[in-house]
C-alpha cells in the first residue's frame, strides 16, 4: 500500500501577501496572528472573507482584537471596518500603538 502525503488545506490567498515567507512552509495554523494582521494591513474586502472562512469570524476578531501587538492606524481603521463589532479602545495594537506620547526617562 502506497503512503500518501496529506494534502493540508490552506486559506486562498496570494503569496504576494507573503513575499517574505517560502510560501509553501507557511505554517497557517501556528502563524496565524501573523496571516490575519498581513491581510488586515495588505488585504481587501475578498482576502478578509477568506481569513474568516479559513480561521471563523471569532478567532480572527479575537486575534485582531487581543493578540496582534502592532498594526498600523490605517489598518486599525479598516479593522474597525471589516470587523464593526470591534472598538478601537479594546484593541491592543491601538493601546500599544507607537504614536502615542511617551515619557522618555
Amino acid at each position: 500500500m502506497k503512503k500518501t502525503k496529506k494534502h493540508k488545506e490552506i486559506p486562498n490567498l496570494h503569496p504576494k501577501f507573503f513575499w517574505e515567507f517560502i510560501f509553501d512552509k507557511i505554517d497557517w495554523d501556528g502563524g496565524y496572528k501573523m496571516v490575519i494582521a498581513r491581510i488586515i494591513e495588505r488585504g481587501g474586502q475578498d482576502q478578509i472573507d477568506e481569513i474568516v472562512r479559513f480561521y471563523g469570524r471569532e478567532k480572527v476578531i479575537t486575534a485582531v482584537r487581543d493578540e496582534i501587538y502592532f498594526l498600523p492606524n490605517y489598518a486599525i481603521e479598516d479593522a474597525l471596518k471589516f470587523f464593526p463589532e470591534l472598538k478601537k479602545e479594546e484593541m491592543y495594537c491601538y493601546l500599544n500603538r507607537k504614536d502615542k506620547p511617551y515619557h522618555w526617562i
